[in-house]
This record gives structure tokens, sequence and C-alpha cells, in this order.
């Protein structure tokens, strides 16, 4: 049986009550603080405690290249992807900032990108391939080069688990990749690329329909090869990085780690990992939705409801690493409000 579909943890049923039990004794209206409130709630469940916490935020920021862009699908050159590892690790990134804002503990594990051998202090090399096939003419990755980038993902889990992280983050980065996910969601959703295809990194319009046809062109091309499969779905059009983010998520909820998913190509990635064990879904909150086209549909296809809209569509984790202020603060107020009988407040309401 391969890793990825071995049982996942329960979330506890009994930190949910205490913890819920514990909001209607606040000083507040019931309900009043809405998804504060759940966010907290379900938040003590994943974490079984009453009281939960994001002190020790982990983020994992996954690299990789795409083949596809021989097909002239993104705005940036591909050498974008190996600058940004560097950016990500001297602190200059978005996610860095985020990071330091919230003490997180920073990983960046580059899974397979273009170009010679360097060394960058931070960067957890892994060349499982120099980027991934074209998939417009082939399959992007062997299904061993698959399972071994979703093993990073798994391992980089066991890392944090290991250092007693609270949630975890994962994040991405690779030139053409947006393009990548569209596709992969196309043969889970089984939809065309013009309902779930967007600008990505902010192509003109005409290289969008352009985008949309190499799409469709590699739908039907590995279609046999798919059927229903996800994983065969992640071999022939995803990338090294979206599958070690698919097999991050798997294992949080493996080993009982809450996560907190990003924006499109991150909730590519959770719906695979959902499809191919379905009990990860409920160790996942949801950062926000992006500004990509096509993330509503796959954040409605999980049932989810994001914590922010603010239209972002940076990618690397940010959304969520936004979000990890809601929710400490989620927290905080569920943890250090006062009950009504602290506050001497007569009645269960207020």
């Amino acid at each position: 049986m391969n890793w990825w579909l071995a049982s996942c943890k329960v979330p506890s049923i009994e930190a949910k009550q205490a913890a819920t039990e514990r909001q209607l004794q606040l000083t507040k209206p019931t309900g009043s603080l809405s998804e504060l409130e759940n966010t907290a709630i379900t938040l003590a469940s994943l974490q079984n405690t009453p009281r939960p916490n994001v002190d020790a935020p982990w983020i994992s920021i996954f690299a990789g290249d795409h083949g596809v862009m021989e097909e002239n699908i993104s705005a940036y050159p591909q050498a974008v992807t190996r600058q940004m590892l560097q950016n990500f690790t001297t602190g200059g990134a978005c996610i860095s900032v985020i990071a330091k804002e919230y003490n997180a503990h920073l990983q960046v594990i580059d899974c397979g990108s273009v170009g010679d051998t360097y060394e960058y202090a931070g960067v957890e090399r892994h060349c499982i391939a120099p980027g991934t096939a074209n998939f417009a003419k082939t399959v992007a990755m062997t299904e061993a080069q698959c399972a071994a980038a979703m093993s990073l993902g798994a391992k980089s889990v066991e890392d944090a688990v290991a250092k007693g992280a609270s949630i975890y983050v994962a994040g991405e980065m690779g030139i053409g990749n947006t393009c990548s996910a569209s596709a992969v969601a196309c043969f889970l959703l089984n939809e065309p690329a013009e309902q779930l295809t967007g600008v990505g990194t902010g192509i003109r319009q005409e290289q969008l329909s352009h985008k949309k046809q190499v799409i469709d062109q590699a739908i039907a091309l590995h279609q046999d090869y798919v059927a229903q499969d996800p994983f065969k779905a992640l071999c022939a059009v995803g990338g090294l990085e979206i599958a070690a983010m698919t097999g991050a998520y798997i294992r949080c909820a493996q080993l009982g780690l809450a996560m907190v998913v990003d924006g499109f190509i991150s909730t590519v990635s959770a719906l695979v990992a959902v499809r191919l064990n379905p009990a990860v879904r409920e160790w996942m909150l949801f950062g926000h939705q992006s500004a990509e086209y096509g993330h509503r549909r796959l954040l409605a296809e999980l049932k989810a409801e994001p914590l922010l809209k603010l239209n972002l569509r940076l990618g690397e984790g940010s959304g969520a690493g936004a979000a990890l202020g809601v929710i400490k603060l989620a927290c905080s107020l569920h943890n250090h409000m006062a009950t009504f009988a602290e506050a001497a407040v007569i009645g269960d309401k207020v």
C-alpha cells in the first residue's frame, strides 16, 4: 500500500465540546464572533486541547520548474524560480516577512529547479528532476518522480512535528505552476480549461487564450492514462512542488497536525490529497480566497470557508500566512476573554 493511503488521525470530539462550552460562557452574545469562534473550536479539536494556540507555526515553501514553459504560458522567465529561492532565505520575499512577523519556522525546499548545481544557505536542495517534462508533449513526471516529491512533503511535516509545530503552512514557487495546477484541476473536476484557468503571473489576454488551449490539448493527450486516478493526474500534468504539497497535506492529517491551505495552487494540491485520502479534509483550515480564476470553484468542491478575501494572487503561502494573524487572534480571544462568572456579568447572555 502506498503510504498516502494510510489512515489519518481523528480530531478530538471531547476537545471540540469543551471549546464549544467555553465559547458559550464568554462575555459576548452567542455566536457573535462567528468565524473567529468556529476557527478556535475547530483548532481545539485538531490540537486535542480546549485551549488551542498557534505559537509555533511552521511554513514550508516547495519549489520546482515546469517543462510546459516551452509553450510560452507565463509572463516571467524560468530563471525567476531560482532567484526567488535565494530571496526566501535572505528575508526579502513576502513569505519571509510573514514568517518573521509570526515567529514561524521557514523551510525552503527545492524539489527540482532548472539550472546548474548551486548552494544557497538555507535552501534544502533535492533535485528529483531538473523541472518537469513538458506536459503538452508527454507526462510531466514519472510515477516514481511524483511519489518522491510527495515523500519530500511528508518528510517536511515529520520534521515540523518533531520540532513541536502547532500549525503547518505549505507554499509554492515555480514559474508556470498556475498552468500546471489548472490542468490538474481540469482532470479532478472534469471541466475544461476555460472554467479553471486564470492569468497567473499576469499574462496578456492572447497569452491566456493560448494557455487554455495548451491545457485542453494536454487533457486530451493524457486522458486515457489518467482516467479517474488523481495520482496519475498529478503525474501527467502536475509539478514537483504541487506533488510535494499534496504529500505534506496527507502527512499532516496522518500525524495530527492542523494545516492552513493557501491559494489556487495549494488548493489544487489539497484537492488531490483529499481525493487520495478523504479523511485529510478534516485537518484543513483555508486561509483565503485568491484572485486567481478557478479558486472559488475549488473551494466549493472542498466545502471550504476561507478566512480572508484580499484578492491576493502571489502564492508562496502568503495568503495562508496572512491568515495566521486571524487564527492567532481567534485563539487569543478564545483563551483570554472573561467568562460571565469571571466578569461578574449577570445571566448567561449579554
